[in-house]
């Protein structure tokens, strides 16, 4: 596993890790500053620890999902057919998220949502008066440190749809002068306002499998392998269902999916990983393409990884 940072002094750090089924370990961390750049200097720098660690004992190369990593890693599978590559799942989860909250609909969302989060919380009266309600607890505002902050956001502001629909149209509020400035109208407007409450209930599940994607892949427990194509499927499919299988409803959403997911992680490794777990493969939301299962015969065809395709044919 490839971990690139930049340290205070503005170099570029490579953290090189090894994952196996008795753990991690760490193996060395390399100044790559001068490498970084281009794909056939990052390459050989991987073949480097590839070589240290053995290309026997290696299944599976994880790195992000940068132009220039991409192309090292394609060469790395050029070089050694048994060793496979592909970007850190929680990345492009991550960058899937960041896509879909940049859909100028959706920004203008959150937008609006903090809007009515930071009106709240800047106003002591407000807050104490919601605060005396039974059903209240603190809107969440997580620090802007992971792109599912909007999902995360719009979710805790529809939670509290009730009580704050319910300050706006309460006496206390109404005969305060906080209604009748600038920001109080905006706010009130946007709290009152059934369409934005739809919005963000379709934002949220929207987002909704992807978080929870996200936090399987990113946890310190260590999810197997085809949970991650397992996963993204059933995202696709929640999207399209929730939008009644209207492709021009559902397409702008699933086209990000489709640009991020089949383009770098739709691949043999995590497609046969899916078609071997049985807890997957005896569900019933099993999909059964072709493609699942020449992702598996590719493996096959991999000398090092499979000495009798035919006995595994069999056996499969």
């Amino acid at each position: 596993m490839v971990d690139g940072w930049t340290d205070q002094r503005q170099r570029t750090l490579i953290n090189f890790l090894v994952y196996c089924p008795a753990g991690m370990s760490f193996v060395k961390t390399v100044d790559a500053s001068d490498v970084i750049k281009t794909a056939n200097p990052l390459f050989n720098l991987f073949a480097d620890v590839i070589e240290w660690v053995g290309p026997s004992n290696i299944v599976h190369v994880v790195t992000d999902n940068a132009v220039n990593y991409v192309s090292a890693g394609k060469l790395i599978h050029e070089k050694y057919p048994n060793i496979f590559w592909s970007p850190c799942a929680a990345h492009c989860i991550n960058l899937i998220l960041k896509d879909i909250a940049s859909i100028p609909h959706i920004a203008d969302l959150a937008s609006r949502a903090s809007k009515v989060t930071v009106f709240v919380y800047n106003h002591m009266i407000l807050l104490s008066w919601l605060r005396k309600r039974k059903s209240w607890t603190e809107i969440v505002r997580p620090g802007v440190t992971r792109f599912a902050t909007v999902f995360i956001t719009l979710k805790s502001i529809y939670d509290h749809k009730e009580d704050l629909q319910s300050l706006m149209v309460d006496e206390y509020f109404a005969s305060h002068k906080l209604s009748k400035i600038a920001n109080g109208k905006i706010v009130s407007s946007i709290v009152l306002d059934s369409k934005f409450w739809q919005d963000c209930l379709t934002t949220v599940k929207i987002g909704g499998p992807l978080i929870k994607l996200l936090r399987i892949v990113d946890a310190d427990e260590n999810p197997s392998l085809g949970i991650v194509y397992e996963g993204m499927q059933r995202a696709k499919n929640a999207i399209k269902t929730m939008f009644r299988n209207r492709k021009a409803a559902y397409t702008p959403y699933t086209s990000i999916l489709k640009m991020r997911w089949d383009k770098h992680l739709k691949r043999d490794l995590h497609a046969a990983a899916y078609f071997l777990n049985p807890g997957i493969f005896y569900s019933e939301g099993f999909v059964e393409k072709a493609n699942v299962l020449r992702s598996l015969l590719d493996l096959f065809d991999v000398e090092t990884l499979c000495d009798d395709s035919v006995a595994a044919m069999q056996e499969i």
